[in-house]
């Protein structure tokens, strides 16, 4: 039995392919754990700190304190002393260039005389607080930290605080820690799961409510963030990592596995697809997975990804493979097919783009700039890659004066009279 399904796709099954696919991914997200999430946050929120500490304790399987909870001056001093010089420099210089490429992203505010008389404009202003959740437990992720700081910062947030599951380790990695000591964030909390969430919504007798949560998380993290959604904001509702691969007979063959691996190591329920419209590709990369599994360390991770969602799907053209990325709208899409920038104007629904053999998943991970806080499950159709718009809040201004107001006040009045609205009506007219 081979580790990854292949299907053949052509016009009258490409709805029905999509569905299982979809089915598997929905199945996962509105899984039995909405209402542990729901009495979760109903306990941090009549019981605070006590709550939050004994369902940290009980769920992460740790014996941690109220007053260990959060992280103290001394925690960051001896992160600063037990890392490699040379390892924190390729995480400063990964900054640096997430930190240029947000840049470009800074908005402005505007006014504008769009004809005598009137000033209209824009105001835009950061949020006040924000609250990242950075996933650890068994493993850790500096660079979701940056990835979900920066962009705040660069927007002008003022407060940033940090929420990450220690686990059964003993302490937050000491990269994590020095990271954001880097970027100024001293209010970091050893909490994760759906009680973080709730604690950053509504506070603790410890933790200030925020305005906004963003980061990736689990199920329980993502159904948290869906519950506690209109206490606060948060950036988009994310499922299990996602990788579309476009290879044909040109690609290289050892590349393609390495990267349909590299997402499915992440989780269980995570989905790596490969289409191509030659059979010759896919015969070679079902087996190449079977051959190259065996070195993985994360095998048992990928092998049941892999079995669970992964995905060989033949394609009778490239028409029908355009028209597929376009509906699953992947998290991850590469194109590892010659010459892959004509598509681009073709591709519409996708979080990232990965053009050419030489631009692998990972290099968005770790280095090349853009943010890898990305949409899942379908939804790159209509929510977008967190950015520095997702930390900023636009207010209008509009200013009238008298004359203007008066040349316009009666068509304005009866378009309120239009609505059935006589008390918007009578605010324009009592003014002679």
């Amino acid at each position: 039995m081979k580790l990854t399904e292949k299907l053949f796709l052509n016009k009258k099954n490409k709805k029905t392919i999509l569905n299982t696919i979809k089915k598997k991914s929905n199945e996962i997200f509105l899984a039995d754990a909405g209402k542990k999430v729901e009495d979760i946050i109903a306990q941090v929120k009549n019981k605070g700190n006590r709550a939050l500490i004994s369902l940290t304790n009980k769920l992460d399987h740790n014996e941690m304190k109220i007053s260990e909870m959060k992280v103290k001056p001394e925690e960051f001093e001896e992160a600063k002393l037990s890392i490699k010089t040379d390892m924190f420099a390729i995480i400063r210089q990964a900054s640096e260039r997430i930190e240029a490429f947000h840049k470009n992203q800074i908005e402005k505010s505007w006014f504008v005389n769009q004809e005598k008389g009137i000033v209209l404009g824009q105001l835009v202003r950061p949020i006040e607080r924000v609250g990242i959740y950075v996933p650890g437990g068994s493993a850790e992720y500096p660079s979701s930290l940056l990835m979900g700081a920066i962009p705040a910062l660069v927007a002008g947030v003022k407060e940033v605080c940090v929420v990450t599951p220690l686990g059964t380790r003993a302490k937050i990695s000491p990269y994590l820690l020095r990271a954001a000591q880097e970027l100024g964030i001293s209010e970091i909390y050893k909490i994760g799961g759906a009680q973080a969430i709730a604690a950053l919504a509504y506070g603790t007798e410890t933790i200030k409510p925020v305005d906004k949560i963003a980061g990736p998380g689990n199920i329980y993290v993502t159904l948290a963030k869906k519950q506690v959604f209109g206490q606060v904001d948060i950036d988009m509702l994310a499922g299990p990592s996602e990788i579309l691969v476009w290879a044909e007979e040109e690609s290289n063959i050892d590349y393609v596995i390495a990267d349909l691996f590299s997402q499915a190591e992440h989780d269980e329920q995570a989905t790596a697809i490969l289409v191509t419209t030659s059979e010759k590709i896919a015969e070679q990369v079902q087996n190449g997975i079977e051959k190259q599994i065996v070195n993985c360390e994360r095998r048992d991770i990928i092998i049941n990804s892999l079995c669970k969602n992964g995905k060989i799907i033949v394609a009778e053209n490239k028409e029908l493979i355009i028209d597929f990325i376009n509906e699953f709208a992947p998290e991850h899409l590469e194109l590892q097919i010659n010459d892959p920038w004509p598509y681009l104007g073709e591709l519409k629904n996708f979080g990232a783009v990965f053009l050419g053999q030489y631009s692998p998943e990972p290099l968005g991970d770790y280095w090349a700039g853009p943010n890898h806080i990305l949409p899942t499950m379908g939804n790159a159709r209509q929510f977008s890659v967190l950015s520095v718009h997702d930390f900023l809040k636009r207010s209008s201004v509009i200013y009238c004066q008298r004359d203007k107001f008066l040349q316009d006040r009666d068509k304005i009045a009866r378009f309120a009279d239009l609505e059935g609205l006589p008390a918007h009506a009578n605010a324009l007219r009592i003014r002679k």
